[in-house]
């Protein structure tokens, strides 16, 4: 019989105004992968943090018991002692330090006076390979992508003796073939005697690596899955985590698509640092009002820079090409024109560029359209109050209080107050970029009724997204984009993944 390395018992975590989490019970064998999954706002982040001491002993109630001994950590670092290590969503990296030093920062190689470098990089570069990168790790963390940065972390984590590893999301970045690199990576840690926790909200990735999948719904653990001995299928998750099934991941729509709204032509974008190398290749495509259009492709294929640079020059360099509204060309210099013109772009970054953390829900939520909220620039605060509160529940989103901080809630509530902040502008024309990454399914679904009421009222969407299923449930028609360029249009009917990803295989740049 396996030995019990992890048992949490009655957690209950209180914020003002919420309870996140309520008598949560998580028991963890030594040596398994356990998936934690559950709906955003469902305290499975909440519960991580208060096993890694990020939420230290004394704030919440419950007995964390690991390998024998009941535990209360004060600090993170008390956690990492016994071998516990958290990766979040969110990457813990220093762009402008190396590989190596952020591997070892905090936990410096030498003596308290001196750094030993040669031995800092060769540990360094021999825990890059047991994690399968063959990055220098003298090579800047902003000089890799997303991917490698997560197996940096992970083989940070090595760094540290780590016994049981904590992935909150790890693949919500990644494209299809990093995700799977990363998955096979906890499978071969799993054969040498490591323990995972991951938290993810893709059930068909969770299904593929997890041993036991443990639910939590509004702040309490529900049910835990065994593979061995339950059904492991996505419905199976999906109920238990929402409460009811979930028949269609989609939300029917009867499509009244109409004339040519916007239009794009020869849109060309050099990158803002590299010279010479050009992001947006003679770039072509059309949106018509009522459409839902996709833009599919690979990560790097230049979707967000094409975006972004349409909505007022807010990336790249030597930009031209023509913008066209209702068959008169516009020109969008900046994001005040774009917004003027009732054109909206929802980023993929939320934290970074999309909200301010440290304001209000109210206040992110009128931020793009406070000329709505305000008289001779004055802002009308009870108006402000109740335009949030309306569109807080419009968009289902989970707050003790519209004056509650952004940075309080939960990822998937997060995304619901940028789609709000957007909608709250007006907009005839709204650019999506990634606008489902990192939440669960019933989420999903509620953005995605979003997105039909918004093109049944007339207006039009683009979507950006990495998530195939996506793109081909709720697209009318799909560009696909490949290093730069259009390479590909198709009635969202009459499109396939298979048919997707030949276009992007046939498609280079030589051709």
């Amino acid at each position: 019989m396996a030995k019990t390395l992890l048992e949490m018992k009655n957690i209950t975590k209180v914020f003002p105004g919420v309870k996140a989490l309520d008598n949560v019970n998580l028991v963890v064998e030594e040596g398994e992968i356990h998936a934690i999954c559950g709906e955003n706002g469902a305290g499975k982040s909440t519960l991580m943090n208060v096993l890694s001491g990020i939420y230290p002993y004394g704030t919440y109630t419950g007995d964390i018991v690991y390998d024998g001994e009941v535990c209360k950590f004060q600090k993170i670092k008390d956690s990492e002692a016994k071998g516990i290590v958290i990766i979040h969503q969110e990457l813990a990296l220093v762009p402008l330090l190396s590989i190596g030093e952020n591997m070892f920062l905090g936990n410096e190689r030498g003596s308290k006076a001196k750094i030993n470098w040669p031995e800092t990089y060769d540990k360094a570069d021999s825990l890059l390979r047991m994690v399968g990168l063959k990055d220098s790790s003298k090579t800047l963390i902003k000089d890799i992508g997303v991917g490698k940065q997560q197996l940096v972390e992970i083989a940070k984590a090595l760094g540290k003796s780590v016994r049981l590893l904590i992935l909150d999301e790890p693949t919500a970045s990644l494209n299809d073939t990093e995700a799977k690199h990363l998955l096979d990576l906890l499978l071969e840690f799993k054969k040498q005697g490591m323990t995972s926790i991951i938290i993810s909200h893709k059930l068909n990735e969770v299904s593929y690596v997890a041993d036991k999948i443990t639910v939590i719904r509004d702040g309490s653990s529900i049910t835990t899955l065994d593979k061995k001995k339950d059904n492991f299928t996505e419905d199976t998750i999906i109920s238990a985590m929402v409460g009811r099934s979930l028949t269609d991941r989609f939300p029917k729509r009867e499509p009244h698509i109409g004339e040519v709204c916007f239009e794009v032509k020869d849109w060309n974008v050099d990158h803002p640092v590299f010279d010479g190398i050009k992001v947006c290749d003679h770039i072509n495509f059309n949106l018509r009002k009522g459409e839902v259009l996709g833009i599919s492709g690979l990560m790097g294929a230049g979707r967000t820079e094409l975006a972004m640079s349409i909505f007022g020059h807010s990336y790249g360099t030597n930009i031209s090409g023509h913008i066209y509204m209702n068959g008169k060309e516009v020109s969008f210099p900046n994001v005040k024109a774009a917004i003027k013109n009732k054109v909206a772009y929802v980023t993929e970054d939320r934290k970074g560029n999309g909200l301010i953390l440290t304001e209000s829900i109210s206040k992110n939520t009128t931020s793009a359209n406070l000329s709505k909220v305000s008289k001779h620039y004055v802002i009308n605060f009870d108006e402000e109050k109740k335009y949030s509160q309306e569109m807080a529940a419009e968009m289902h989103t989970k707050c003790a209080s519209v004056d509650e901080d952004v940075g309080n809630l939960s990822g998937g509530n997060m995304q619901k107050v940028l789609l709000g902040k957007w909608l709250f502008a007006e907009p005839d024309i709204l650019i999506l970029d990634e606008p489902t990454r990192g939440i669960d399914v019933g989420a999903k679904y509620e953005i995605y009724c979003i997105i039909n009421k918004m093109v049944a009222e007339g207006k039009s969407v683009i979507m950006i997204s990495s998530e195939m299923p996506e793109i081909l449930g709720m697209c009318d028609r799909i560009y696909v984009m490949n290093e730069g360029r259009m390479v590909a249009e198709m009635q969202g009917k009459d499109a396939t993944q298979e048919k997707i990803m030949t276009c992007i295989i046939n498609s280079g740049k030589g051709e």
